[in-house]
Formats: C-alpha cells, sequence, structure tokens
C-alpha cells in the first residue's frame, strides 16, 4: 500500500495507529513521493514503513542539478540505514538509471522501463527477455 509523505504526516498520531493495524494484517507499506513533504525524520524510524518512494522531482534533476544527486544520496543512504527498500520514481534515462545504480538504489520505475501498459501489453512485456 502506499501513501503520500504528506498524507502520514498531516495527522502523523492516527497516521501511525492506522499503519501498525494494517502491518498487522501483513500489508506491506511505501511512503510514496519522499522528499516533497515535510516529515520528521526523528518520526521515520517509528513508522512500519517497508519501502521509500524518491519522488520523480529528483531522479529528474540527477545530471541537470547538483542538489537532486546529492539528496537522492542521502535518501539511499537513509533507506539502507533504515533497513527499508527503496524505490527512484521517474526513470526516464539511462543516465539516470546508472547514476541510481551507482547510489545501490535497488528499484525503480519509470518511462525508461515502459510507459503505462494494458493487460496485454504487460504480458508481453514480462515475457519478453530483461532488458535492463
Amino acid at each position: 500500500l502506499e501513501i503520500t509523505e504528506t498524507t502520514i504526516m498531516n495527522d502523523a498520531a492516527s497516521g501511525f495507529s492506522i499503519l501498525e493495524q494494517l502491518k498487522a494484517l501483513g500489508i506491506q507499506l511505501s511512503i510514496d513521493d519522499f522528499g516533497t513533504g515535510y516529515s520528521s525524520l526523528a518520526r521515520l524510524h517509528q513508522l512500519p514503513i517497508d519501502t521509500l518512494k524518491i519522488d520523480r522531482s529528483f531522479v529528474a534533476g540527477i545530471g541537470v542539478e547538483a542538489d537532486s544527486l546529492e539528496i537522492t544520496r542521502t535518501i539511499v543512504k537513509l533507506a539502507h540505514s533504515l533497513e527499508m527498500d527503496l524505490i527512484a520514481e521517474g526513470i526516464e534515462t539511462p543516465q539516470h538509471l546508472a547514476q541510481l545504480r551507482s547510489l545501490q538504489c535497488e528499484y525503480g520505475q519509470g518511462y525508461w522501463f515502459s510507459k503505462p501498459l494494458d493487460k496485454v501489453g504487460a504480458e508481453a512485456l514480462l515475457a519478453a527477455p530483461s532488458q535492463w
């Protein structure tokens, strides 16, 4: 289940309780658009989150804005230190992919891999040999 950073932090106390209940049901939890909200890093390690998703705005800036790469590097290190999985959103170029791999970002999504597909297109993509 993906929940935006802003949604979690709008009402952190009740949000935490709801996340705990979902986690108890065995639901995997992700923070979407991480880095765009105003989350408390002190609170982040207390949340029962499995995955951080780096917002596409940072990925898009890789190779363009030095700050984007450094922010992305910091988020990767943070996720790893908290033993969370990490997904980079908005990968659109081979340079994005190469930089994220060099930072040891395990997962990614974006148009570099595929544009949105219907069922038939998704089945064909999954059946084809990996290009990445």
